[in-house]
């Protein structure tokens, strides 16, 4: 089996996402946030996640070598995240994704899991932009994606969504 790069922060391992993460993913993308934010995935079950994940994030993993990386906090070893490249057909390029599970919200885990995947893209993946997508009335991450260095650049329609979505880009410098 191929190994695949995983990533380490100051408090979080970042590792690619795979079978054994399958409950973690039902949690985390039937919050309430993941579908306002993020659009429901169709999940109901552990079983779906584990398709999910082979399907969809190992797919990519297997044919670009980066995908879908589960934030675990070294502290308890808590898995409370994803940070993601995400290749979509609607770009011209990759999507940088994050989410995390409410009770991690607002400590900073996202912008040290982003941070550190932005680096990757650039250093290890030889990325030389890449982009995020947020909903419009998701301030808190577009604040987030500003910090980080990314500009709005206007919107993007995506194939399963009714409304059109912000569009962010970053250069790499």
């Amino acid at each position: 089996m191929k190994e695949y790069v995983s990533f380490e922060t100051d408090r979080l391992w970042m590792t690619p996402t795979s079978r054994e993460d399958a409950a973690f993913i039902y949690e985390l993308m039937n919050t309430p946030k993941w579908f306002q934010f993020i659009g429901d995935r169709k999940l109901h079950t552990t079983k779906d996640a584990e398709e999910y994940i082979n399907v969809k994030m190992r797919g990519q993993l297997k044919k670009l070598g980066f995908s879908v990386y589960t934030l675990t906090r070294k502290l308890d070893q808590a898995k409370i995240g994803i940070c993601c490249l995400i290749d979509r057909k609607e770009l011209e390029g990759i999507d940088l994704g994050y989410a995390l599970l409410p009770n991690y919200e607002g400590a900073g885990y996202a912008f040290e899991a982003a941070k550190k995947m932005i680096a990757a893209s650039f250093e290890e993946f030889s990325l030389t932009k890449l982009y995020a997508i947020t909903k419009p009335e998701n301030k808190t991450s577009q604040k987030l994606l500003q910090k980080l260095g990314f500009s709005c650049i206007g919107d993007i329609q995506l194939d399963d969504e009714k409304l059109p979505n912000r569009l962010f880009e970053l250069k790499r410098d």
